[in-house]
């Protein structure tokens, strides 16, 4: 039943791709393929091909997340993929994906780069600092022997577990776990990512598997990027023991009610008593998903009591009485039936964005191209029985057109002056070198203060010089549209062409997602009382993940900067073009008239072609643009065996 809605939203993914892809080879084969729309649809098709669904699961340790992901997703093995036992076995974040490129394996992250600058993400772009070990999927038994890597731990001193941010010398719980050698257990490995083909992780479903929550405190990748950028996320709770403390506060500083987020109420195989009636079983679920539900503020059917174990066990005896006990599918289903569609909105209202700037632009140069030739019939069957002087002075008036159509020219080219010069300007706002020194500036700072408000103060300062720098950034960009829009609107008025005005470009994604990690940030060391020493390494490591972040957000708007400055001008010099090219065609088929090297009747005969053309390409660019349209709101097909189930 996954499979098939994943298969159903991949085939609307692919259904959209085949459109666009048809619209882009007839507009490139009718010469009505700019640079701004080439770009537009080449970072569309790049979006929907890389479009992932990520499920992260959450939970203190010995709540069963590995068992539930082995009962959702893995029990077409017969057997446990994922290690899961009695007390904690992932003890590192551990992500499953599937990217066709890389061979099936186990990557891991040495929990020693912890002591270094750089975040998770950082080393995703470093091959040689992961460990891999390859997967042979025709051995259930080796893979499960390699996953337990997850699982390993090594004795470390307590100041090297210190140097990486996992012992804070405040915490109690830390403190009774070092031994009599003066160390403590810590994980042998700071992040794990498995590559497997299955049909679920093909069609682009990421699933995280988290630590216990203790590391969702000392993780920053966890905590400032994959648990908040998950599309769904599912909180795991034990039926025996409801809602703990620890539980509450992961829950509301690191996940809170929304969309996607659930709670899950596991090992309700542990209320089944043989010495009771079903019935009062069931009430007694229902009595601690109520107790739950208030607690966390939900309402109760947003808690799914669970037995994962036992779903796990049905799935692979193929017992459908027992898995109708566990009540796993209506977790299912509800994940599914909620964070498919969720997904879909999203990516579709980009997509209206999109369909509707693209049909904007062709449908601009479509009517310049015919308003050129309605113009230049105009003129031709004007000269239908003139003599000769006429059509001299008509030779005369376009020839003045002309020239002034060039000097016009002139001022566009003083106008990349003045563009060149904003250019330099935005690329100066957010440039990376700029941002690499006010990440070393506020390291440096760090190091100055080793007591947590000074360390807080120098995070808020940087944080307040990132906002400046986006403002000066789009001050730049509105300065920059609005000189094109200016010159857009002049060469409209004088020359009398159809323009359409230039694309728009806004640097509030950035500026949100700034916002974002920003506010993470403070909710994670919001409490001013939090000033041990042991916090303020914490909150280096945390921001070494903060600085990984705005690297990538500033990257990103560099890269879209610049990609909107190389294409912001291609509308109007498209049609600067056009419309010369038009003036030349004018200017040659009025000298051929007077020559009479060509007959008017002719020339008439072939521009009124010209005319049937274009009017042919406009109603098959409105259909490409509906074929494209009508991919977009197709809806999931209804699955027969969801409609049976």
């Amino acid at each position: 039943m996954m499979v098939s809605d994943f298969e159903h939203y991949s085939a609307w993914r692919q259904g959209v791709v085949t459109a666009l892809e048809q619209y882009q080879a007839w507009v490139a084969e009718a010469a009505l393929l700019d640079a701004a729309t080439a770009q537009r649809i080449t970072r569309t098709l790049a979006r929907l091909a890389d479009d992932k669904l990520s499920v992260a699961f959450v939970a203190e340790f010995s709540r069963g997340k590995s068992e539930l992901i082995n009962a959702i997703f893995f029990a077409d093995y017969g057997q446990r993929i994922l290690p899961s036992s009695a007390g904690r076995t992932t003890m590192c974040p551990t992500e499953l994906m599937y990217d066709a490129a890389l061979a099936p394996s186990l990557r891991l992250l040495p929990i020693e780069t912890r002591a270094d600058n750089l975040s998770t993400g950082d080393y995703r772009d470093q091959p040689s600092a992961w460990t891999v070990l390859p997967l042979n999927l025709d051995a259930g038994a080796h893979m499960h022997e390699v996953f337990k890597q997850v699982s390993m731990t090594r004795r470390a001193p307590v100041e090297e577990a210190r140097r990486y941010g996992l012992y804070d010398d405040e915490d109690p719980d830390l403190r009774d776990a070092v031994d009599e050698h003066g160390t403590v257990e810590i994980s042998l490995w700071r992040h794990a990512i498995i590559n497997f083909p299955h049909p679920l992780l093909k069609q682009g479903l990421v699933i995280l598997d988290t630590p216990g929550l203790n590391a969702i405190g000392t993780e920053p990748e966890l905590t400032l990027n994959l648990i908040p950028n998950a599309h769904a996320v599912l909180f795991i709770l034990a039926a025996d023991t409801g809602v703990t403390r620890s539980d509450i506060e992961v829950w509301r500083n690191h996940i809170g009610a929304g969309a996607g987020r659930m709670v899950v109420l596991n090992k309700i195989d542990s209320m089944w008593d043989e010495l009771r009636s079903e019935t009062e079983v069931n009430d007694e679920i229902a009595r601690q998903q109520a107790s739950v539900a208030q607690v966390l503020a939900l309402e109760p059917r947003q808690v799914f009591p669970v037995s994962a174990q036992k779903a796990l066990v049905a799935k692979i005896t193929h017992d459908p009485a027992l898995l109708a006990r566990s009540r796993l599918q209506a977790l299912e289903a509800a994940l599914f039936d909620e964070l498919i569609p969720a997904k879909q909105d999203i990516v579709r209202r980009q997509l209206r964005e999109d369909l509707q700037a693209l049909s904007s632009a062709q449908a601009t140069m479509l009517t310049a191209r015919a308003r050129g030739i309605v113009e230049q019939l105009h003129e031709l069957r004007s000269l239908r029985g003139k003599n000769r002087t006429v059509i001299e002075h008509m030779m005369r008036r376009i020839d003045i057109e002309k020239r002034e159509f060039d000097a016009s020219l002139f001022k566009l080219q003083a106008t990349r002056a003045v563009f060149t010069r904003l250019s330099t300007g935005l690329y100066t706002s957010i440039g990376m070198d700029m941002v690499r020194d006010d990440i070393d500036l506020v390291r440096e700072h760090m190091q100055r203060s080793r007591f947590f408000l000074g360390v807080r103060e120098a995070v808020r300062q940087y944080f307040e010089r990132i906002r400046a720098r986006l403002d000066a950034a789009e001050q730049k960009t509105a300065e920059v549209s609005e000189m094109m829009g200016v010159m857009v609107r002049r060469f409209a008025s004088e020359h009398g062409m159809s323009l359409a005005l230039p694309l728009p470009f806004s640097l509030a994604p950035y500026r949100t997602e700034i916002a974002n990690i920003e506010a993470i940030y403070y909710k994670q060391f919001g409490t001013a009382t939090l000033i041990t020493t042991s916090r303020v390494v914490l909150m280096e490591k945390f921001f070494d993940t903060i600085a990984s972040r705005v690297r990538g957000c500033f990257k990103s708007a560099n890269v879209d900067a610049e990609a909107w400055l190389k294409v912001v001008m291609a509308p109007l010099e498209a049609q600067i073009r056009q419309h010369k090219d038009q003036l030349k065609h004018r200017q040659a088929s009025i000298q051929r008239i007077h020559d009479a090297t060509d007959s008017l009747e002719q020339k008439i005969e072939a521009h009124e072609r010209d005319q049937h053309t274009l009017d042919a390409q406009k109603v098959h660019l409105q259909q490409l643009a509906a074929a494209i349209a009508n991919a977009i709101e197709a809806g999931l097909e209804e699955d027969p065996a969801r409609a049976a189930a």
